[in-house]
């Protein structure tokens, strides 16, 4: 599927494209009034390397008000296409869900540059500036606990592609990474198998088919010539798609590769579409799973 997207993949991109700007109420008023109480703030960071204001968010949990020598562990979250780091807090009940757990959330803002240092765009070095910029600023000034252990990432539709991409490449920094509804073969994506706004847009990331770029970011490449002692190296995978998902077969090609490599993973299909329903669950899935991959105290 990689190679050859489907005209049912093209088609599910674009109706993406048209139904992501639309907001999904979250069901928190559903849920009883939580204990705790967390607190979401706004920042910016000068980026040097994007030449510009970066904004992000930051979940802090009720204990850091009140132990004040503590550290937390920390999960960045991506944004998927044409969406924002304030997706996760306006669309998700991931405010909501985090009060059961001492874990400091980050909600990154990723534009629509798939996580990538772009060829074309200078100042588009999204890559670069999570890892060089974003984390650094975030361990110096938020009392987090700074090793692989405590550090996790994870993301939907092009976050997700990002977030495994981050943990496959920077294996020494995450401990456990997560893809909800994973755009996971987004290195193949051109406009000819992608359509025009959303192909011609990786094609000025990446570059054309055969790029140092496109090979320096294919993920199933990543795993595919990786090393037995490489792949024992790789943090735990958090994978998950919805059955009626227009991604289901990229996904499905990436869990067999997995698989047949042995990386260490836990894969969940369910019944589900490209969604903010889906994304909600997958969250607060999500953290349960991280809270239980953190080193025992």
């Amino acid at each position: 599927m990689r190679a050859n997207l489907s005209v049912k993949f093209a088609v599910g991109l674009a109706l993406f494209i048209g139904a992501s700007s639309v907001f999904v109420s979250p069901v928190s008023a559903q849920l009883a009034p939580a204990v705790r109480a967390n607190k979401v703030e706004e920042r910016l960071l000068k980026s040097k390397l994007m030449a510009r204001d970066m904004p992000y968010r930051v979940i802090l949990p009720a204990k850091y008000s009140l132990a004040k020598s503590e550290r937390f562990p920390v999960i960045y979250l991506l944004h998927g296409l044409t969406g924002n780091y304030r997706n996760w807090v306006d669309k998700t009940d991931v405010e909501q869900f985090a009060v059961n757990y001492d874990v400091i959330i980050i909600t990154v803002d990723g534009n629509n540059g798939w996580y990538t240092d772009s060829v074309s765009a200078p100042n588009d070095r999204f890559e670069s500036y999570i890892v060089r910029e974003l984390i650094p600023e975030v361990e110096e000034d938020l009392r987090v606990i700074a090793d692989r252990g405590h550090r996790m990432i994870a993301g939907l539709s092009m976050g997700g592609y990002g977030s495994i991409k981050f943990g496959l490449k920077y294996p020494e920094m995450f401990s456990l990474v997560g893809s909800f509804s994973g755009a996971l073969g987004a290195s193949s994506f051109t406009e000819k198998n992608a359509g025009p706004n959303i192909g011609k847009t990786i094609d000025l990331i990446y570059g054309p088919v055969g790029s140092e770029t496109r090979a320096a970011n294919d993920i199933f490449k990543m795993i595919r010539e990786a090393s037995a002692e490489k792949i024992k190296a790789m943090p735990f995978i958090y994978q998950s798609c919805g059955t009626e998902d227009f991604l289901i077969g990229n996904n499905r090609e990436f869990l067999a590769l997995m698989n047949e490599k042995k990386v260490a993973h836990e894969y969940r299909e369910h019944p589900g579409v490209h969604d903010w329903v889906f994304w909600n669950d997958q969250v607060r899935e999500f953290l349960a799973v991280a809270e239980r991959a953190l080193p025992k105290k």
